[in-house]
């Protein structure tokens, strides 16, 4: 089977398979094995084309660097959206906070895309993990919990920034 004939297979039914996705995201699942939580109960009352989750795990390792960028687009004008018809950052006028992280999300296994060996402190020992890199931009007010405006995956090992030095920090 070559990559493209691959590539056709996962992608057939996509508008299905991420509606599936985002409500299985909906309804707690941070993992493609927690996806399963749309097969129980009344929810394929909701979805004709509830699949098994190793299915979903293809159709989202045939994302290109494109699919992604134009993911990244619907959630922008999702988010604007959102934020024009509820109070989703009450307070928003007085105070609004952006914070950008970087985290390390650990993976098992040497064939996933995009692992790298990045330094992290378990019990108080600096270890070299494999993990996928992502960095979090998160927007914030004093009323509002935080609400993820971007996500992207760093491209390479990077460190985490120093602290700005003590004349910027706030007293």
């Amino acid at each position: 089977m070559t990559a493209s004939s691959r590539r056709n297979v996962s992608a057939s039914n996509a508008a299905g398979k991420v509606a599936a996705i985002v409500a299985g995201m909906a309804a707690g699942a941070d993992s493609i094995d927690d996806l399963d939580v749309i097969r129980h109960g009344g929810m394929k009352r909701l979805f004709s084309g509830v699949y098994a989750p190793s299915t979903w795990g293809s159709f989202l390792r045939s994302f290109t660097h494109g699919h992604v960028l134009q993911l990244a687009a619907v959630l922008r004008a999702m988010l604007v959206n959102l934020a024009h018809q509820t109070p989703l950052l009450p307070g928003r006028e007085k105070t609004t906070f952006v914070d950008t992280d970087s985290l390390l999300r650990r993976v098992y296994g040497h064939k996933k895309r995009g692992a790298r060996f990045d330094p992290a402190k378990v019990g108080g020992y600096q270890l070299l993990l494999r993990g996928l890199s992502p960095l979090v931009a998160t927007i914030s007010t004093r009323r509002a919990a935080p609400v993820i405006a971007a996500m992207r995956l760093r491209g390479g090992n990077a460190g985490s920034a120093p602290a700005p030095p003590r004349c910027w920090r706030r007293r």
